[in-house]
This record gives C-alpha cells, sequence and structure tokens, in this order.
C-alpha cells in the first residue's frame, strides 16, 4: 500500500470512531504521510462568554489535525504534550482550517507544528504537539482494514 493510501486508511480508520471531532463538525480535508488538513466551521454554541469562539475548540481542531498527522504511519500515536499560541479570534461563520506538518520523528516520539487559519487566510493559531507511539498499529498494511 503507498504511504497516501496508508495515510487515508488510517484516517478513516480513526475518524469513524472519533466522537469529539465529529462533535465538533469537524472534517479531513486532506491527509498524507506526516500532514494532515482539517476543517471546521464556527458555530454559536462554540463562542465563549466574550462572542468569540472559545480557545479551547480552536485548540481542538489544532489536536485532531496533529493526531491524524501523527497517525498516518500506521502506528498507534497519542498526544505527550503541547502548546498553542493564539494570534487572533475566531467568529461564528468562520471557517477554520488546521494543517498539521511533521517537524521530526524519532523512535517513539515526535515532533508536529500546527497553523490555524480562517478562510481568509490569516493565521489565527499555531500548536505545537509532542507525539508519543504507544505500539500497535490502526489498520492492515494490506487491505487497509481497521484493526
Amino acid at each position: 500500500m503507498e504511504a497516501q493510501q496508508l495515510a487515508k486508511a488510517c484516517a478513516d480508520a480513526m475518524f469513524a470512531n472519533d466522537r469529539a471531532s465529529a462533535m465538533l463538525g469537524m472534517e479531513i480535508v486532506d491527509v498524507n504521510e506526516g500532514r494532515a488538513e482539517l476543517r471546521m466551521t464556527v458555530r454559536e454554541d462554540m463562542l465563549n462568554g466574550h462572542d468569540v469562539c472559545h480557545g479551547g475548540l480552536i485548540f481542538s481542531l489544532a489536536d485532531s489535525a496533529f493526531a491524524f498527522a501523527c497517525n498516518s504511519q500506521n502506528h498507534n500515536t497519542v498526544a505527550a504534550g503541547a502548546r498553542v499560541e493564539f494570534l487572533l479570534s475566531g467568529s461564528v461563520g468562520d471557517v477554520l482550517t488546521a494543517v498539521a506538518q511533521k517537524v521530526s520523528q524519532g523512535g517513539r516520539t515526535g515532533i508536529y507544528d500546527v497553523v490555524v487559519r480562517n478562510q481568509s487566510g490569516r493565521t489565527i493559531a499555531l500548536f505545537r504537539g509532542n507525539s508519543h507511539r504507544i505500539g500497535g498499529a490502526l489498520v492492515d498494511e494490506l487491505t487497509g482494514e481497521s484493526l
């Protein structure tokens, strides 16, 4: 199976059970080896007391993109830590896109950067995640079927 096909099979397997990302209306735009792009539209119920998108939900979008990117090579991987820098706020109706990209992947640990932008291309947040491979695989590498 080619790397892009494997990444898609891994993303499909993960997304099928990802109730949190689905509840927030996230969709996978693209996935490849070490990279994932997810999109989410800011809804009324995502606004905080300042009438802007809650930072935790922007973090969640970035974290989900990070998860799909670091699991794209068919190694069960979890977050070991992450930090986010909020640069702009999101408003209701904004379409936020998070692009996660592998910076470094060692044996069990990796670093991934995520940029969250709005529909105008303005950067909303920068996220850096540290990943840890915990063993096992998501899919059968010959068939792409979930394990």
